[in-house]
């Protein structure tokens, strides 16, 4: 009889098993999107969990060439400096002096920012959707890096755009509008402008900006009409103090003391006469024009003060029974 190991049947099966053996620590090994994002630290970790799940840029013919990173990112690109912007639009208002001129950017040092921040888009939203086929914990940081560079020159065409803004929120006084308002809706047009922009079409972004950010200004000057139709006068606190609590409960003061009377005027409590006149008194219900002290009602019965008040106190013990009764 041929052995176990002779027969090809076995053989297989045993090929098999060292086969599934030697995958068995890869498969141990791979981590999911849980795993990788808790190793990483705070701040790429919100950064990742920031990104978009679509990332939209401008498409270019370069960018698919392997040649583009290096020619943009590489050791050899052109540095491209952008000053900070420190100047608040209030400032000049106040008659104090303009700020120094800051160095603007040339026609070669703007389109290499849009093309670095656009080619920067592309790698995230192509590496974010071989992730979402299947998640690979090599790729998070390079997806943190891409990103992080978009957000890096989105923010220097920002900065070195921004006076646009100014100016034409200068040039764009609306008596109904403030003029931070305006500005801020302005730089709000200016991120989208720097989103949408393509600078293959050989227009500078000055240009395109300015006019972006002029249409958001007719945008709320329309919206800010509107709403003046609908609300003529400006929001004052004083008029929102409501007096709903104040006239609910003198109404059901009221209540109480129309429950009160009748209770009285039928002796609904079977009250004794001086326990009718000491609640009358005290209270000022049942015929009585004013409220009076305990010692003053001591003297209209001749009962000292002390006494005044325990037959008072027994006397509402004996109407609270009566009007829950009579309320139920």
């Amino acid at each position: 009889m041929a052995s176990r190991a002779m027969r090809p049947g076995y053989q297989k099966g045993r090929a098999a098993m060292v086969m599934a053996t030697a995958q068995e620590p890869k498969r141990r090994n791979r981590r999911g999107p849980g795993e990788v994002l808790s190793d990483l630290p705070a701040g790429d970790r919100r950064l990742y969990e920031a990104i978009p799940e679509k990332l939209d840029y401008v498409p270019y013919p370069d960018y698919r060439l392997k040649r583009t990173e290096q020619e943009l990112f590489g050791p050899d690109a052109e540095p491209v400096n952008v000053a900070e912007w420190r100047h608040f639009p209030e400032v000049q208002d106040d008659g104090s002096a303009a700020p120094k001129a800051r160095p603007r950017l040339t026609g070669k040092q703007e389109v290499l920012l849009f093309k670095r921040y656009n080619y920067a888009r592309y790698r995230v939203a192509i590496v974010v959707g071989q992730q979402r086929k299947r998640f690979a914990a090599s790729r998070v940081p390079e997806i943190i890096t891409w990103y992080r560079r978009a957000l890096q020159h989105r923010a220097d065409l920002t900065s070195a755009n921004l006076a646009l803004v100014v100016a034409m929120a200068k040039r764009t006084r609306i008596n109904s509008i403030e003029f931070s308002e305006l500005v801020s809706e302005g730089n709000m047009a200016l991120l989208r402008a720097i989103d949408k922009f393509d600078h293959s079409r050989g227009f500078k972004f000055s240009t395109y900006g300015c006019r972006a950010i002029l249409k958001s200004f007719n945008r709320l000057a329309t919206k800010t009409g509107r709403y003046r139709q609908h609300f003529p006068t400006e929001y004052d606190p004083d008029m929102e103090h409501s007096d709903e609590v104040r006239r609910r409960h003198d109404y059901q003061r009221e209540l109480a003391i129309e429950d009160l009377q009748r209770v009285l005027r039928r002796n609904l409590a079977a009250l004794s006469e001086v326990e009718r006149s000491v609640v009358g008194a005290r209270f000022a219900v049942d015929g009585h024009g004013k409220v009076n002290t305990l010692e003053q009602v001591g003297r209209m019965v001749g009962l000292s003060k002390e006494r005044v008040r325990q037959v008072q106190n027994g006397a509402l013990r004996k109407v609270k029974e009566a009007l829950e009764t009579v309320v139920t």
